[in-house]
C-alpha cells in the first residue's frame, strides 16, 4: 500500500541523508522524494511516497520521530489531501507536429515554457495519474528529455504548521478550504 508522509524537519546539512539512510537500512524504497523549507526558513518539510504495510510503517515513523532533527511525522493515509507532482519534459516538434502537442499540452493545463527548432520544453503540475497520461500520449511525438519532482501533498483541512509542532502546548485548529 502505498503512503505519503511528511517529517517536518530543522533546516540543517545531513539530516535528509540521516532519514533516507534509516529508510534504506530497514529496506524501504522510496518512490517519491520532495524537500523544501516551509513557511519558517529554520525547517524543511520532507515529503516521500513509500509502499509498505501500515503496521511497518508505523514502526518507520516512530523511529523517524526518534531523530532529533525531525519535529513531527504525519501519514496521510486515510486523510484528505491535495498532491502534485511537477513535470519538465523536452518532445521532439516538427513544423507538422507542434499544433498537435501543444493542443495537448492545453488539455493537460500545462504550458510550453521553451520553444527551440526541433522540439518544445512543456511544463505540467498535477496528479501522477494525469502526469503518467500526458507522457503516454506524447511518447509517439518522441521524448528527448523528461525530469519530474518527488510528490508534494498537504492536508486539506488540518494543517501542522511548524508553529504548532514546535510549541506542544499549541492548540492545533481545523480550517475550511
Amino acid at each position: 500500500m502505498k503512503h505519503i508522509l511528511s517529517a517536518l524537519v530543522v533546516n540543517q546539512p545531513g539530516v535528509l541523508a540521516h532519514i533516507s539512510g534509516m529508510l534504506a537500512s530497514r529496506a524501504f524504497n522510496i518512490e517519491s522524494l520532495a524537500v523544501g523549507e516551509t513557511e519558517d526558513p529554520g525547517f524543511s518539510r520532507i515529503t516521500f511516497v513509500v509502499s509498505e504495510s501500515e503496521r511497518k510503517l508505523e514502526q518507520v515513523r516512530k523511529q523517524l520521530e526518534k531523530i532529533v532533527t525531525v519535529v513531527k511525522v504525519v501519514d496521510f493515509l486515510g486523510q484528505d489531501y491535495v498532491e502534485r507532482d511537477l513535470m519538465l519534459m523536452k518532445v521532439r516538434a516538427t513544423a507538422h507536429t507542434r499544433a498537435s502537442i501543444r493542443e495537448l499540452a492545453e488539455i493537460f493545463r500545462g504550458r510550453i515554457v521553451n520553444v527551440a527548432t526541433d522540439h518544445l520544453m512543456i511544463e505540467i503540475a498535477g496528479q501522477e495519474s494525469k502526469i503518467n497520461a500526458f507522457i503516454d500520449l506524447v511518447r509517439d511525438f518522441g521524448i528527448l528529455e523528461m525530469v519530474r519532482t518527488g510528490r508534494i501533498a498537504l492536508l486539506r483541512n488540518d494543517y501542522l504548521s511548524v508553529e504548532d509542532a514546535t510549541h506542544p502546548t499549541a492548540v492545533q485548529t481545523t480550517h475550511a478550504d
